[in-house]
């Protein structure tokens, strides 16, 4: 029986791009390539149980360890030293709205070589938390077919701007424009992804990017509710595993989302 922690049906590669390795978590043998960036927490249990549900619908994961260890052992509480350790790291941008983080520049590297290696029309990126708004940086490669902003947490305290550079959102803008869309999910009463950042989104993209916002009753109750927090995980800790649940719906709005983009032709995308 496999246990929360067992990713037995994953694969680790150390993948060296723009002169920098690192190990990235695979699963999935058929289909085209989906990049899943972890929260801060790094990869977990319940990212894993993600992954495999994005798998199974037909896909290759490509799951990147950008902190944490390379394993689904990874706790989902936030530390001060990994807060500390994002904050003087060169290639996460926190604080400063209106600026891609670096990070961003091997992610799409990695996008590229994934679409190498498993074919099909390009890839799907979803990131979360302080990584969601990586999924919008990283659509300034024309490989990237489709982008998912799960609760975009950064800039921090800059409620209402992106982690994205000007020039890059204009950019990405006009893709929209060629068919190119997004989505983004937050929950309503989140205070790390508020109101405001997807009011910018939808003014910045309008009908292109499609943002959900889930009421706080639709959050695990073992989640943050539990230390008395809203709930700010849709696809992971706050998510609720059963039928008829908005955050269960969310997955296969997700999943539906990347086969309307990467697994229909050309023609009926």
């Amino acid at each position: 029986m496999q246990t929360a922690a067992d990713i037995s049906d994953f694969s680790r590669r150390d993948i060296p791009l723009l002169g920098k390795t690192k190990p990235v978590l695979l699963t999935g043998a058929t289909g085209p390539a989906i990049i899943v960036i972890h929260e801060i927490y790094g990869f977990t249990p319940t990212l894993a149980r993600f992954c495999r549900w994005v798998r199974d619908a037909g896909f290759h994961v490509y799951a990147p360890i950008l902190f944490g260890t390379p394993d689904a052992g990874n706790a989902e509480t936030t530390t001060l030293k990994r807060t500390l350790a994002l904050c003087v790291s060169r290639e996460f941008t926190l604080l400063r709205a209106n600026k891609s983080s670096p990070v961003t520049d091997w992610l799409r590297a990695l996008a590229r070589l994934a679409h190498e290696e498993c074919g099909g029309r390009g890839v799907g990126a979803i990131g979360m938390c302080v990584t969601g708004g990586f999924a919008l940086s990283m659509a300034l490669d024309p490989v990237v077919l489709a982008s998912v902003l799960a609760q975009p947490g950064l800039p921090a305290w800059r409620h209402a701007a992106l982690d994205i550079a000007p020039a890059d959102l204009a950019y990405v803008q006009a893709r929209t424009r060629e068919g190119f869309a997004l989505r983004g999910y937050r929950f309503e009463g989140d205070t790390i992804c508020r109101a405001a950042r997807f009011k910018t989104l939808r003014t910045a993209f309008g009908a292109a990017f499609t943002g959900t916002e889930l009421p706080d009753a639709a959050g695990h109750p073992a989640g943050l509710k539990a230390q008395g927090k809203p709930p700010h995980s849709v696809f992971t800790g706050d998510l609720i595993d059963a039928a008829g649940e908005p955050t269960r719906a969310a997955v296969d709005e997700v999943i539906a989302f990347f086969r309307w983009a990467l697994l229909q032709p050309p023609e009926a995308a």
